[in-house]
């Protein structure tokens, strides 16, 4: 899977996650994920939510537009974000590049 591609209903990134990070992040990782770093620790679900509500700031949309699809419990996740595709994915290249 790459960084991110376009769903029906948005897109799907990939990011790899790495808790008690300092500051609270979202930048370009690897042709594979896109890489956050969350200042929560990774317990009792307090990372996953400082991710989705980093990432929902990131891409501009609710938090109830991000949902964590894949890897819940691991430092690689697949989240899910609703919206317009179009416009998401824009946004998607000018957090990481031009990776599809």
């Amino acid at each position: 899977m790459t960084a991110w591609k376009q769903a029906a209903d948005g897109i799907i990134v990939a990011v790899r996650v790495t808790p008690r990070g300092g500051r609270d992040a979202l930048t370009a990782g690897t042709a594979e994920h896109l890489a956050a770093r969350i200042a929560a620790p990774p317990v009792d679900g307090a990372a996953n939510a400082a991710l989705v509500a980093l990432v929902a700031k990131a891409f501009g949309v609710a938090k109830r537009d991000v949902t964590i699809v894949g890897g819940e419990s691991a430092r690689l996740k697949r989240l899910a974000i609703a919206g317009d595709a179009e416009a998401l994915a824009e946004r998607a290249r000018a957090l990481y590049g031009d990776a599809p």
